[in-house]
């Protein structure tokens, strides 16, 4: 496999992986997942970026900051995969070296440039099978979204973000602890309302549960999304220390 061939898959799977990084980036920083990843894809590739959508962005520093990044390595993606893809197909190529006597007849240096094409094309297959598999991207994602949290590369948004002007009201996310006191409780054995907390969704693993009844049951690593008095939501959900 020549170099060009082999950088022009590195490329490719390089770019799969970084647009996932930024549509991660950009759902740390609050933008719904959907979002997250339209925009990211739109940064990198340079299209479809003028949707209402993108105000969310340009209007936030530190999504201006991933979009930036983005729109960088985009261009830069772009430009050595096509590089890469033009030398691979050109029609002067090396005749590799080949320790196998009389192997090197199957392939003739004429033909090189169709077998390098057919590698393309089979190789892209199997890295957008890849990065498409729902098992390997789950675990892709979960491994990047806590190296970035636990390095402090992109911040959490905080609860400052979404707070109102008037008696310090806001909505807050954030995730149960083992060691909160509403974990293993249900809404109304916590009576979280009559702290003015109300349980806006809870989010448990793939699951989304908007607008939860008194009957269900708070676990511990499902994440809330709350409106209340942000003093009286880390009084009553975070553990106390």
């Amino acid at each position: 496999m020549s170099i060009n061939l082999l950088l022009f898959l590195v490329t490719l799977a390089v770019i799969f992986v970084v647009v996932r990084i930024g549509a991660i980036a950009f759902q740390i920083t609050g933008l719904d997942w959907d979002v997250a990843k339209f925009q990211a894809l739109s940064c990198f590739s340079g299209t479809g970026f003028t949707t209402q959508e993108s105000e969310l962005i340009v209007h936030d520093p530190k999504r201006r900051r991933i979009a930036s990044i983005l729109m960088i390595a985009g261009n830069a993606g772009l430009v050595t995969l096509i590089a890469t893809f033009a030398n691979t197909i050109r029609d002067k190529v090396d005749v590799p070296k080949i320790t196998v006597p009389y192997l090197h007849f199957l392939f003739p240096s004429a033909l090189l440039p169709i077998v390098n094409l057919l590698i393309i094309i089979i190789g892209s297959y199997l890295i957008y099978r890849l990065f498409t598999s729902s098992r390997f991207m789950e675990k892709l994602t979960r491994y990047i979204r806590n190296h970035l949290i636990k390095k402090e590369i992109i911040q959490r948004i905080s609860s400052e973000d979404l707070l109102l002007e008037t008696g310090g009201y806001g909505v807050m996310t954030l995730t149960v602890s083992s060691l909160s006191p509403i974990a293993n409780k249900t809404l109304l054995e916590n009576n979280l309302g009559a702290h003015d907390i109300s349980v806006l969704v809870i989010e448990r693993k793939k699951e989304v549960i908007p607008n939860p009844l008194p009957e269900e049951k708070i676990f511990p690593e499902d994440k809330l999304i709350c409106f209340g008095k942000l003093e009286n939501i880390r009084k009553e959900i975070l553990p106390s220390k």
